[in-house]
């Protein structure tokens, strides 16, 4: 039943998202608002079909003067979702725009379509709020604990059995990495790096060393695919992730965890809380090993790979779970399989 149910599902999934991305199965969707917060939406939704949407234009959200590719104003919404059958309605207003919600959501016709808020302070409390019921009136809990204490305790138990499992097992083939790395270049066998962890604590990360020694003798770089400071047999290692099998000893020092966003430099740390106001959200959870943004978003090579990455380990953080976790430790694997490291 496991395998069947498992296989099944991952079968109609694999169809559903592949009819959707060839265009087949799209819901009829219209955009309300035409400034930048409307337009990001729409480019997130062309570069990801598989979210199911199409979308059939901009509503503008001023009467007077609307953009030249909007279709109509809010005041017409409920006969261009009537003329279009719109399944689906998205909106998208900007900060100055707040006033004119009650007007849409009166305009809508909610029993034919599905309605969607795009709120604009999803930047300040993604990841760490949650919305509960009183008595039917809606709250947004600031920083909940996302695991409940069990969940916790099990990520724990599964992060010291899984570190010890693969030290063991894999002992011969490190061995012969570090007598490998020991003979391609001169230097230590581990490279070891200062990150920030939990909380901005700060912890010493190992590694297997894949570039030759002093490459950052000139201060912090990030690696390139092609960077010539990595040697040869760090080349190999970094494409199947070899290089961060020591981290499972951070693991076990209860430093890291085996998923979770990826540990960041100190240097960094600090341009980016300069350059990304709620960067601190993401170092308010145990730092991991493999996480959303690496099975999702190529190897850092710049400050703009961080930000991206920075959507998908949000992801993580707002639907933290022991599935969300298995999900992508499989995807890990199938990643380092198909050998499509970086």
């Amino acid at each position: 039943m496991i395998i069947s149910v498992g296989s099944g599902r991952i079968i109609i999934r694999s169809i559903q998202m592949n009819m959707l991305e060839k265009g087949i199965g799209l819901r009829d969707t219209l955009i309300i608002g035409d400034g930048i917060r409307g337009r990001e939406l729409k480019h997130w939704i062309d570069k990801f079909p598989q979210l199911g949407y199409k979308v059939l234009g901009f509503v503008s959200s001023n009467e007077r003067k609307g953009s030249a590719d909007a279709i109509g104003s809010i005041s017409q919404l409920a006969q261009i979702v009537d003329k279009r059958n719109v399944s689906e309605v998205l909106i998208a207003l900007e900060a100055s725009e707040k006033d004119k919600l009650f007007d849409i959501l009166r305009s809508v016709p909610q029993s034919k379509v599905h309605l969607k808020i795009l709120p604009d302070t999803y930047e300040i409390v993604s990841g760490l709020a949650r919305t509960n019921q009183l008595y039917g009136v809606p709250l947004i809990e600031v920083m909940p604990e996302i695991m409940s204490h069990g969940a916790k305790l099990a990520k724990r138990a599964i992060d010291i059995f899984v570190s010890l499992f693969i030290l063991i097992m894999m002992l011969p083939l490190l061995l012969i990495i570090a007598l490998l790395i020991r003979i391609s270049s001169r230097g230590p066998v581990f490279y070891k790096q200062i990150r920030v962890g939990k909380n901005g604590a700060e912890f010493t990360m190992y590694k297997f060393r894949s570039m030759y020694k002093d490459a950052e003798e000139y201060g912090p770089e990030w690696a390139g695919e092609k960077d010539p400071r990595i040697t040869w047999i760090g080349r190999i290692i970094r494409k199947i992730y070899l290089d961060e099998v020591p981290q499972m000893i951070n693991v076990l020092n209860n430093e890291m965890s085996l998923v979770g966003p990826r540990p960041e430099r100190p240097y960094f740390v600090e341009i980016l809380k300069k350059d990304i106001p709620y960067y601190y959200k993401r170092i308010a959870i145990k730092p991991g090993i493999t996480g959303w943004a690496q099975i999702k978003h190529k190897y850092d090579e710049s400050l703009s790979d961080v930000k991206e990455k920075l959507k998908y380990d949000f992801y993580y953080i707002e639907n933290m779970s022991l599935k969300l976790d298995f999900k992508i430790m499989i995807n890990t694997i199938l990643v380092i399989l198909f050998m499509k490291g970086h």
